[in-house]
Order: structure tokens, then sequence, then C-alpha cells
């Protein structure tokens, strides 16, 4: 049970941390401005880590690895740690358990950008109905838009309801399926199967 306890806090402060970094990701592809609460609070909660990745991981066609790199990381140790704490026993050689440790915490990194788009996409449709000018609606939506646009081109607004974010997060339910298929089969890497 205690183990259980210490699993959840982990997994809790790494999430954290690692949807933080990623929200500093995607507003910085988005070109989204930091001047406003949530991106302060994101700046503040990773600049201690990126300010010191950045002299050494330097950005790739405008994307901003420093953030990206510790968040896949950070769920790589936490892939590690959960299944050390579990009994897992790995075999095999050792390049076979980092790269099948690497995918899975791809896997997860790419898992935890899916709940990050779904969280954004419900709070731009949420404000749109109930508060359209909120402080936060204008972030939301500049991070929502961009998923969202190819959908509106194919579905057409039914008496001035947008549908597209409906679409849009079944097709984002549908990679959390794909994702977790992805996530078995690295499991011979890991265990020697």
């Amino acid at each position: 049970m205690l183990a259980n306890i210490l699993l959840l806090i982990l997994d809790v402060a790494a999430s954290f941390l690692t949807l933080m970094l990623l929200a500093r990701f995607y507003m910085q592809w988005q070109r989204i401005s930091f001047r406003n609460q949530l991106g302060q609070f994101v700046v503040t909660t990773t600049d201690w880590v990126v300010r010191l990745l950045r002299r050494f991981v330097p950005g790739v066609f405008g994307l901003d690895l420093a953030s990206l790199l510790p968040a896949w990381l950070v769920q790589v140790l936490l892939v590690a740690f959960e299944l050390s704490l579990r009994g897992a026993a790995f075999s095999g050689n050792a390049a076979a358990v980092a790269a099948g440790l690497a995918g899975v915490g791809l896997i997860e990194l790419l898992r935890m950008m899916v709940y990050l788009l779904i969280a954004v996409v419900l709070g731009s449709a949420v404000l749109s109905w109930v508060s359209p000018h909120a402080p936060l609606a204008p972030v939301l939506h500049g991070l929502a838009e961009p998923f969202l646009r190819p959908f509106r081109r194919v579905i057409p607004s039914i008496a001035n309801v947008d549908l597209s974010p409906l679409v849009l997060l079944l097709v984002l339910q549908i990679v959390l399926m794909v994702l977790a298929g992805v996530r078995g089969s690295f499991a011979p890497l890991l265990f020697g199967a």
C-alpha cells in the first residue's frame, strides 16, 4: 500500500511537470503570448529546468526542445520507477531495455499531449459558450484553433453551432486507444518476451 501511495504522489508530480512543460512547448510553438495568468504560471513552474537546458539544447525548426526534452525524460524516469517499484524484472540486454523505456516514455509523452489538447479544446468550447470575453479565452482559442481548423473546413456549422470540437475530441479518443495498443508493443524490449 505504501508503494502505491508513493507511486500516486510521484505520478501526480511528474504529470503536473510534464503538462506544464508541454503547455510551454505548445504556447511557444503557436506563438501565444505568455503575458497572461496561464502563461505566467507555466513560465514560473518550468523556468528552472528550461533555462538550464537552453544552454545545451538548441531549438529545431522553431520548436523549443528545451521544453520538450525534459517532459520526455520525466516520463521515461516515471515509467522506469513505476515498473521497478511494481517488481518488474527487466531481462535482455541493457540497450534493449533502454530503448523500451525510451519508447514507452515517448508513448506516455504523446498521451499527455493528447490529454492537454483535450483539456484545451474543452476549455475553449466551454468558454466560447459561457464567457467568450474571459481573460483566458484568447489563450485557449489560440491553442485549440490549429487543431480545429482542418475539421472546420470539412464540418459545417449547424445553426451557428460549431461541431468541430466534438469531432476532434472523438479523434483524440481514438488516438489514445491507438497509443495504448502501441505501448504494449514495447514489452518484448523491456522484458525479453
